[in-house]
């Protein structure tokens, strides 16, 4: 059983979802977007099979973690189950997980150093795995947190891109907690604009709205679907 007190049954689920998926239509309506441009990421981090199973049956198929060996631990066997699953890491990455992170995961969105990104491209190389990547970009420049700062991301991205060859979808943040999130979204846009890159990883279960209407094409959402959760 998972921790967590309130897991979603089938109907919560679906209802979670749908609810959801009005809200990002209606902020790609209001950002005068393409409608079904966004890609929601349900973030299952810390819930375990048996809470994610409603969630799949009410049709959602891109999910993210945060933590590589907590998504060895319950996602081969749902795969099994779901083969069409879509599974997106969206925590930081040590070089040393790298193996099992490009075994596993399809979207890695938390490329930021140059010792990763040669990890990850020699064991796609190895594995014969195409996986597709987003550069973690730290728009507040926090010291505390992983991501590449803003103005050194030109650079990465030409190394990634010219060098290592790694297929880059774009660019993924997550704002300082205390700060209004939308400039970081601009600041996002702007950089992945100048760089000829239309993915854009930004937007969280408390701003995914404003995260759309300023261009995201990828929002992650965990608790607005699963509830709140129990940390250790």
């Amino acid at each position: 059983m998972s921790p967590h007190a309130a897991e979603p049954t089938p109907t919560d689920a679906a209802g979670r979802i749908a609810g959801i998926r009005d809200r990002i239509a209606a902020a790609e309506q209001d950002g005068a977007r393409a409608e079904g441009s966004v890609t929601l990421i349900a973030v299952s981090k810390t819930f375990d099979a048996e809470a994610i199973r409603p969630v799949i049956a009410a049709g959602q198929r891109v999910f993210g973690e945060n933590r590589v060996q907590e998504a060895q631990g319950k996602w081969p066997a749902l795969r099994e189950e779901f083969p069409d699953i879509e599974l997106h890491l969206i925590g930081p990455l040590q070089s040393n997980k790298a193996k099992d992170a490009v075994a596993l995961f399809d979207v890695i969105h938390t490329l930021d150093r140059e010792k990763i990104a040669r990890a990850l491209a020699a064991e796609c190389a190895e594995q014969q795995r195409n996986l597709r990547f987003f550069i973690q970009v730290n728009t507040g420049e926090e010291p505390q947190k992983a991501g590449i700062a803003p103005g050194e991301t030109d650079d990465f991205v030409a190394f990634c891109r010219d060098e290592l060859h790694l297929p880059l979808l774009g660019l993924m943040c997550i704002p300082p907690v205390d700060d209004t999130p939308g400039p970081h979204f601009a600041l996002l846009r702007k950089i992945a604009e100048r760089n000829g890159l239309s993915g854009l990883s930004m937007g969280m279960s408390s701003d995914f709205e404003s995260a759309v209407r300023v261009g995201a094409t990828h929002v992650r959402v965990g608790s607005a679907i699963f509830g709140s959760r129990d940390y250790p």
